[in-house]
């Protein structure tokens, strides 16, 4: 395959950035994304200029450090895929593939396609995990939940925190990745305990952080690898709703 990149390159957080335009040649259908990026910063290596940056961890889709850009889409335009699970097979040979960072106030450019997604990690911990002192670890069947709620439950926590969610909103909302890991636990009864809290120190530090509010459209679901469902939004705003009216009550 021969193919175009246009890639945005950044050398760093305060410099200004530009598209910059690539040939390659002799790409396999059957690289991933990531594999052909590699193969482009060989080229580059070898020509003595600068490889592009780019995050990857995991190479699973597990993990969401992948997140790209890709021609107007996070993850590329194929539903329910990670950007290193996005193979070069899907797009047409002689095609020109644009390429850019997350684009939120929230993530800023630290260089190319890198982006400081430290902002989720500060949502997480300002409330999203169980605190209470549970001891060693119970016996799996001790707590009963239902099926119901543990297959929800599991729903929610298949979000990796990959921020597709958040640059796929026009507002860059980061209200699906909160409300999945608010739901998590709110379903279940382990997080019962904390669950006001939480909910209230969770939005609270993600409209600090400069996150929008909900836009409404779905564009999240639609673009999340995991699809996860903005039913789970309705979730978090009933919860936090309860702990608004709990708080007005005992006061």
């Amino acid at each position: 395959m021969k193919i175009r990149l246009k890639i945005w390159r950044q050398k760093n957080s305060t410099a200004k950035g530009r598209f910059v335009k690539y040939k390659l040649e002799n790409v396999s259908p059957e690289m991933s994304f990531l594999e052909m990026l590699d193969f482009l910063n060989e080229q580059l290596i070898k020509s003595g200029d600068d490889p592009v940056a780019y995050d990857h961890d995991c190479r699973e889709g597990i993990c969401g450090a992948c997140g790209l850009y890709i021609n107007g889409r996070p993850h590329g335009a194929q539903k329910k895929t990670t950007t290193c699970e996005l193979h070069m097979r899907v797009f047409d040979d002689g095609s020109t593939i644009i390429v850019e960072p997350w684009r939120s106030r929230a993530f800023p450019v630290i260089k190319d396609l890198m982006v400081d997604r430290t902002a989720l990690d500060e949502i997480i911990r300002s409330g999203g995990y169980i605190s209470v002192n549970a001891g060693s670890a119970p016996e799996a069947n001790s707590i009963p939940v239902g099926k119901h709620e543990s297959d929800k439950a599991f729903d929610a926590a298949e979000c990796i925190g990959c921020g597709a969610c958040v640059a796929a909103c026009k507002n860059s909302s980061a209200m699906l990745f909160v409300a999945a890991k608010v739901s998590q636990l709110a379903l279940l009864p382990h997080g019962k305990t904390e669950a006001a809290d939480r909910v209230k120190k969770m939005v609270k530090k993600s409209n600090e952080l400069g996150f929008g509010g909900c836009s409404n459209t779905y564009s999240c679901e639609y673009d999340c690898p995991k699809a996860i469902p903005v039913e789970f939004i309705a979730k978090m705003n009933r919860e936090f709703f309860k702990a608004k009216v709990c708080k007005q009550k005992v006061e």
